[in-house]
């Protein structure tokens, strides 16, 4: 009786070795390992497991450094030497929840240097910027992302659109970014900023597209901008907003915030707006608009009800302009717009972009509301006037 209580004793330790801990055990008594069918490969021991060749790379974690690495030649960090002046009369300056970038308002203080960002779009030296990053500028300095110095000047800006025009002479083969196209973005894509926060140099955030087409912010006159979530900070304004691939989408302009610094909401200017503006920039020096002289207003739902109209899209006239060119067309306080040239048009803003992108000195065809019942008219679209003046649409 003892002798097989003391057997089964021991067969029940060896049992246990062999599963758990098998090499403990004499290579006799472990158990035999598996012959592999030809042209398999046998198992490792289950005390080393087995590590896929290359495993470092298979299972690697998504990786954008591809693009960042295409776009951060063409970003560069700039620079500007200021003369004390007054503080800037822009509608945001005063909105806790708007912030321009690189900071604050200024008051009248001694010269001294702030910090924006800029992207080269050719490889001749013109670089692409906000506005507000080199308005009042006396010199203008850029620094490429290997090190190298260099001055700028203005070729032209645009405040109403908040982009602006650097040339850096004397400089051939920079490294210009590749335009990427913002028509065929979708929210929820991977985007890139890149720029220079706070001064402390080039820096690249990750995000997504939060929204497309974001207007009426009060941000600038003409608005259809790309928002998103990427970490943006002063500094950042007029650095670049880059897809997945390292293109241009955007050039970063403003934050949301309550503090001045990055919240997750941001706001970059298209690659189709800048196009616009960039080329009429480097070709004349400034931006021509087509201008009818009317001041519009967003038909609200108490509107609608008043002129007793069914829902619809279109802008309402509030306002003409004494001697303009929609008075001498014969536009009337009340008129609602709907057509421009043959394309709908859906509110003020969009209305705006529309009658901009005409050229002046020509007749293009308006369709309107008038007590309910259609009116066309032909209007010589005016010169939209410059910045600072009264202006209507």
């Amino acid at each position: 009786m003892v002798f097989a209580q003391a057997v089964t004793i021991v067969l029940a330790l060896l049992f246990t070795f062999a599963a758990l801990r098998p090499e403990w055990l004499p290579q006799r008594l472990s158990a035999p390992a598996a012959t592999p069918a030809p042209g398999v490969a046998a198992e490792p021991p289950r005390s080393a497991p087995a590590i896929a060749p290359d495993a470092g790379r298979a299972g690697a974690i998504l990786s954008y450094g591809d693009a960042a690495a295409r776009a951060i030649p063409a970003v560069v960090n700039i620079f500007t030497s200021q003369a004390s002046h007054t503080q800037q009369n822009h509608p945001l300056f005063g909105d806790p929840l708007f912030r321009r970038f690189p900071g604050e308002p200024l008051n009248e203080r001694p010269p001294t240097n702030s910090l924006g960002s800029g992207v080269i779009v050719s490889s001749d030296g013109y670089v692409l910027t906000n506005d507000h990053v080199i308005d009042s500028a006396d010199e203008i300095e850029v620094l490429l992302s290997n090190g190298t110095r260099a001055r700028a000047r203005i070729v032209g800006s645009d405040p109403e659109t908040d982009l602006a025009v650097l040339r850096v002479d004397n400089m051939k083969g920079l490294p210009a970014i590749e335009f990427g196209n913002p028509d065929s973005a979708r929210i929820g894509d991977v985007v890139l900023a890149i720029g220079n926060p706070f001064g402390v140099g080039q820096t690249v955030t990750m995000g997504i597209i939060s929204a497309l087409g974001r207007t009426q912010l009060g941000i600038n006159t003409f608005e259809n901008f790309i928002q998103t979530d990427a970490a943006i900070n002063p500094g950042n304004s007029g650095g670049a907003l880059v897809d997945s691939e390292g293109r241009l989408l955007g050039i970063n302009t403003a934050i949301y915030s309550r503090t001045g610094g990055s919240l997750g909401i941001g706001f970059a200017i298209p690659t189709t707006t800048v196009r616009q503006v960039m080329d009429q920039i480097i070709a004349t020096g400034s931006v021509t608009r087509g201008y009818i002289g009317v001041e519009p207003q967003d038909l609200t739902p108490e509107l609608i009800e008043a002129f007793r109209l069914p829902p619809r899209d279109g802008a309402i006239i509030a306002g003409v302009m004494r001697g303009g060119p929609a008075e001498r067309a014969g536009v009337r306080v009340g008129d609602i717009l709907i057509e421009v040239d043959g394309k709908p048009i859906a509110n003020t803003a969009n209305m705006l972009n529309v009658i901009a992108q005409l050229a002046p000195n020509t007749s293009v065809r308006f369709r309107f509301l008038r007590d309910s019942k259609p009116v066309e008219l032909s209007i010589r679209i005016g010169k939209r006037p410059a910045p600072g003046s009264r202006l209507r649409e």
